[in-house]
């Protein structure tokens, strides 16, 4: 049991454990998984918490109900095995801003905080309007040979490598 200790992962054991995830999520709920939804319901459970029924008039929920389901503690699940995994790898640390942004912007929190606010709204604006996210479409749309996933995920890797060069000038060199 070493290994759940350690600081990175085989990605070949990972991902046999998405396989397996997946394999499981498709058996038991016939669902696929993907982190977009859990997030559009947890902000209409907010909402309906703010504003009471009201909530339930807009046309998105007719279609996305805003309760807890599976999908909402998988995203619980992902986030408390994330702390759990670093606390046993003794890499837990909570810090503004990495190494590598503050090497490269500075280390004012205020910058590294509205940029990461700003990437959130575009990230959740293109997943809704791509009808779903990097695990969506990343792992259960690919893992059914639809189209659009593997369409989707070629953009996505092309976009994160422009910005990587874009933002932190990285070179082949």
């Amino acid at each position: 049991m070493a290994w759940i200790g350690l600081e990175r992962w085989s990605p070949y054991a990972a991902g046999i454990g998405l396989g397996v995830l997946t394999w499981f999520a498709f058996l038991l709920s016939d669902r696929t998984i993907g982190c977009s939804t859990p997030f559009s319901r947890a902000g209409g459970m907010i909402e309906r918490l703010l504003r009471g029924d009201k909530a339930l008039a807009r046309p998105y929920y007719h279609r996305v109900k805003p309760e807890l389901g599976w999908d909402v503690m998988l995203v619980v699940g992902v986030v408390i095995g994330a702390l759990v995994s670093s606390l046993l790898s003794g890499r837990f640390s909570l810090q503004w801003a990495p190494a590598l942004w503050a090497a490269t912007f500075g280390a004012a929190p205020w910058p590294r905080l509205a940029t990461a606010l700003v990437g959130g709204v575009l990230m959740g604006i293109g997943s809704r309007w791509a009808d779903g996210c990097t695990s969506g479409h990343g792992i259960s749309g690919t893992l059914q040979l639809s189209a659009s996933s593997w369409l989707a995920v070629i953009a996505i890797f092309a976009g994160g490598i422009a910005t990587a060069f874009f933002v932190f000038g990285v070179s082949g060199g």
